[in-house]
Order: C-alpha cells, then sequence, then structure tokens
C-alpha cells in the first residue's frame, strides 16, 4: 500500500482531500437522500465522545435534557418577523397526512388529506419550545428555566457537504428563560465559555471567542457570541454560537412571568448550540495526508493492538500475548476513565490493517508478531508525529500510556494554535486587505478596523468574505475603518469562511 493514504493531497485539492479523509476514515458516506448523509459507526463513536462530554458540561452548570416535537406550526414562526425571513428559505414543509395510489403504480399525496396548517421539519426550535415554556412559566419562582435538548434539524441546503452542511444533521440546543436581561446576558457568556473550553481541552482546537456583527447575527437575536477556528487551508469555521434573545422571542410566544413585585412582565430568553459540524472542524484541523487525526480524548479507542502472524501456530502465540497487554492497558487511565483499547484480529495482511488505523486517526497502534512476543514488546507508533514507530518493552508502554496520550492531545492543540497564530495579521488599508485575500493568495485571519453596516456587508459579499467576530478580549484602540473610512474603535476578524 502506497505510503500517502489520502490522494489528492492537502496542498493539490483541499476540499478532495477532506471528502477523501472521511471516506479513508470510514467516518460517514452520502446518503440516497439527496443532501443526507450516513454516519458510520467510528464516526458515530466520535460524535457521540462530543456528546458524552458536552451533556456533562451542561448539566455541570444546571441545565437539563429534555425533547420537544420535530414539527413546528407555520404560524409560530411567522410570529417573529425577522427569525422566519431567515430561516424561510431553508425550511422542508409538510402539508399532507397521507398517500394514495396514484393509477400509475405510484404514490401521490392524498388530495383530502392536506393539512389545515402546514408543518415546518424542525431547522431549530426557538419557536415550538418558546410556545412551550409560556404554559410552564407563571411566577419568578418559575425561572430560571435550563433545558437542553439533542436532536435533529433540517435545513434545506442545496450544496452540501459532509459533516460541514448537511440538509439533515445533529446538534444540541440549549433554550433558557430568566428573569432579567443581565442572567440572561450571563448564561450567554457562560455557555460561550463552555463551548470554547470543550473546543480547546477536547478537541485540541484553538478558537477565537468574539460577538457577530449585525449582519452575521442570529436571525430574531439581540447578540449572537460565537467561538470561530482556523482550519488547515486558512478558512474560518464557526464551530458553536450562544444567542442572547433579549424579550423577542418571549413577547412573540407570550412567555410572561409576575415579578416578586407583583408585576406581570416578559421574561429574557437564550439559545445555543453546536452540531456535528464539529466534526467537519475536527478532521479540518488536525488530519494529515495519511488521514485522521483524532485527538486522545475524544478518540473511539485511544490503542488499536495489530496482531501480526503469518500461521495458526503463530497466531495462537501472538492472539493470547495481545489479549493480556490489552487487559493491562485498560487497566490504565486517562482523562478520568479507562484507556480505550481496540484489539483487531481481523484475518488480512498486516499492512493493510496497519493502515487502516492510520487513516482512521487511532492515536496510538500497537503492532505485535512473534518477535515481539519473544522481546516482551510491541513496535508502537503515535499518529500526531508520524514514521513507523519504535520498539518498545511492555512495561514502558503500559507505565507511559497516559504520558503519551497527555503529550499528544497537546501537541495536537499546539501545533493547531502556531499556524493560526502565523496566519493571522493586522490590517489597515484596503489595499493590503484585498491584497491579502487575493484569489492567489493564501489568506487568513485578518484583524481589522472596521464600522458595521450595509457598505461593509457590500463590500465583503463582493469578496466573498465574512467579518467572523468582533473579539471579546480586543482592546479598544483608534482607527479609520478600512471600508468606509470612518473612525473606529475596535477590530474585528476578516476570513475566508466555511
Amino acid at each position: 500500500m502506497a505510503k500517502t493514504a489520502i490522494t489528492p493531497t492537502r496542498e493539490e485539492d483541499y476540499p478532495e482531500w477532506y471528502q477523501q479523509v472521511i471516506k479513508a476514515a470510514d467516518l460517514a458516506e452520502t446518503s440516497d437522500v439527496r443532501g443526507c448523509m450516513v454516519i458510520k459507526p467510528w464516526g458515530y463513536a466520535l460524535w457521540e465522545n462530543m456528546q458524552r462530554q458536552l451533556d456533562d458540561m451542561f448539566k455541570a452548570t444546571g441545565h437539563e435534557n429534555a425533547y420537544f416535537p420535530l414539527f413546528i406550526p407555520m404560524s409560530f414562526l411567522e410570529k417573529e418577523a425577522e427569525h422566519v425571513e431567515g430561516f424561510a428559505k431553508e425550511c422542508a414543509v409538510v402539508t399532507h397526512h397521507r398517500l394514495v395510489d396514484n393509477g400509475e403504480g405510484g404514490l401521490m399525496p392524498d388530495p383530502g388529506a392536506k393539512l389545515e396548517e402546514p408543518l415546518i421539519v424542525r431547522p431549530t426550535s426557538e419557536t415550538i419550545i418558546g410556545a412551550t415554556f409560556a404554559k410552564w412559566v407563571q411566577s419568578y419562582r418559575d425561572l430560571p428555566i435550563l433545558i437542553n435538548q439533542w436532536a435533529n434539524v433540517v435545513r434545506w441546503e442545496m450544496r452540501t457537504r459532509m459533516f460541514l452542511r448537511t440538509a439533515e444533521f445533529l446538534w444540541q440546543e440549549g433554550h433558557t428563560v430568566h428573569a432579567t436581561s443581565e442572567d440572561a446576558q450571563r448564561e450567554t457568556a457562560m455557555i460561550l465559555d463552555l463551548y470554547a473550553d470543550f473546543a480547546e481541552k477536547h478537541m485540541a482546537m484553538p478558537v477565537i471567542k468574539g460577538r457577530k456583527t449585525a449582519g452575521e447575527r442570529f436571525p430574531g437575536a439581540v447578540d449572537t457570541l460565537s467561538i470561530e477556528a482556523m482550519m488547515q487551508d486558512r478558512k474560518a469555521l464557526q464551530a458553536g454560537t450562544s444567542h442572547f434573545l433579549g424579550q423577542n422571542f418571549a413577547k412573540a410566544q407570550d412567555i410572561k412571568f409576575q415579578s416578586e413585585s407583583g408585576e406581570l412582565t416578559h421574561a429574557w430568553t437564550t439559545s445555543w448550540g453546536v452540531s456535528t459540524r464539529l466534526i467537519g472542524g475536527l478532521i479540518m484541523t488536525h488530519a494529515d495526508d495519511d488521514g485522521m487525526v483524532i485527538p486522545p480524548k475524544l478518540a473511539p479507542a485511544h490503542v488499536a493492538i495489530l496482531p501480526i502472524y503469518k500461521n495458526d501456530e503463530e497466531r495462537a502465540e501472538v492472539l493470547p500475548y495481545c489479549e493480556s497487554l490489552k487487559a493491562e492497558l485498560e487497566a490504565q487511565t486517562y482523562d478520568g476513565a479507562a484507556v480505550r483499547v481496540k484489539l483487531d484480529d481481523r484475518d488480512i495482511r498486516g499492512g493493510d490493517k496497519k493502515w487502516q488505523w492510520v487513516k482512521r486517526g487511532v492515536p496510538i497502534r500497537a503492532e505485535i508478531g512473534p518477535r515481539d512476543v519473544k522481546g516482551g514488546g510491541a513496535f508502537v507508533a503515535r499518529r500526531d508525529v508520524g514514521g513507523k514507530g519504535t520498539g518498545t518493552p511492555r512495561d514502558e508502554l503500559v507505565g507511559s500510556i497516559t504520558k503519551m496520550l497527555t503529550e499528544m492531545q497537546q501537541n495536537l492543540f499546539d501545533r493547531a494554535a502556531k499556524l493560526r497564530d502565523e496566519s493571522t495579521i493586522e490590517i489597515d488599508t484596503m489595499a493590503d486587505f484585498e491584497k491579502y485575500f487575493a484569489d492567489d493568495a493564501p489568506g487568513g485571519l485578518a484583524y481589522c478596523h472596521f464600522v458595521d453596516g450595509p457598505e461593509m456587508e457590500a463590500k465583503l459579499k463582493a469578496m466573498k468574505l465574512t467579518a467572523r467576530c468582533i473579539p471579546l478580549d480586543g482592546k479598544e484602540e483608534k482607527g479609520k475603518c478600512i471600508f468606509t473610512g470612518e473612525e473606529s474603535t475596535q477590530r474585528g476578524v476578516f476570513a475566508r469562511a466555511y
């Protein structure tokens, strides 16, 4: 098998490389439904690990899980004009509740089974959950309400790419209700910090925490906060958002409560979410020309043990050794849990087996043949540093496994942060901005003075660029907007983006 597992390479064709990494790592495949994907076991195990960690973080901050309907009455969306306008072009609509024979051997919607009111297949749940909250909230004593749901949503995308943009995807969406604006804004900021913590400490993906410009804000929100990451092709990826909805949705859905003073007032709400898009971010942050590279904290398996033998006699010698090594490794702990080990005893060639695990991105490979058994060791390779690996005594492998995984997790973060920092620049003129983002230039993240408004948005759209965010840790400084020449007191982050 060829040394380079992925064709084309990142440099040759990054979009196609991305698709081939997904295929080679056996993460997902296209489905028979246009724009949708099948998430395969290795990819879904990765999502489950993300889900499990995030769920623990949500619950540690007082949130509870619930589930709400997949279908939303059209009238619910119509109550919040800006919200429905933002999602109208992406909505899938159910209009009939029964099929009948079309007289030609096929099926058609029954003309007599038209719904009185069309139902929208959930693109996001602010309206349906808000209507429910209106029933739950009567008094200030009922607040806050801190709810999360794990669900699927549908947004009718015309140009899709697995994990990054599909017609149906998986996500979590948090929805909370508060008695004061201050409480709701604290919730919005706290969730953003939680998302950033998860991205950096578990995904090993450095992010910028920031506030969205008006043109990039969630439809119907007063304020949108986001975490923004940079991929290896220097494009930005929005990796999570947290929205302060003010009283907009509370007024639309009539979420009111009686305050301590006896006054009847509308509540303040938030919503926030991350999705399976994070898997796309993980691929584009860490994968290489040999395939997927998975940070240990999220890996479905930390170690893949690969027995190598030529006949039944060698098999009888190698397998028991591998099984006992597996038990020893599983007795070790990493990130607060047992080390996860996969013993791959499939009857396929050793080289093919090795490359399958390379492409899947398992953090540590341990290849074991008769010679390793006799020597009491294993041939060990760490996925992030490449190379064939080295012969390692068994006791050393077992004793150092936690350290190896910890070092790999940190190395992946440091490597991604280094690339981002090297691809970040401050720009003060439109000429330099255009040069930095020219078609033949690699681009990156540009910190520029700006004044939010239609003129900036129009120029960005013409250049196929976006304002990613206004960094929360950005310092106040005087300058001139590169788009309009107006006085500015802050810099925003601009980039090509997914």
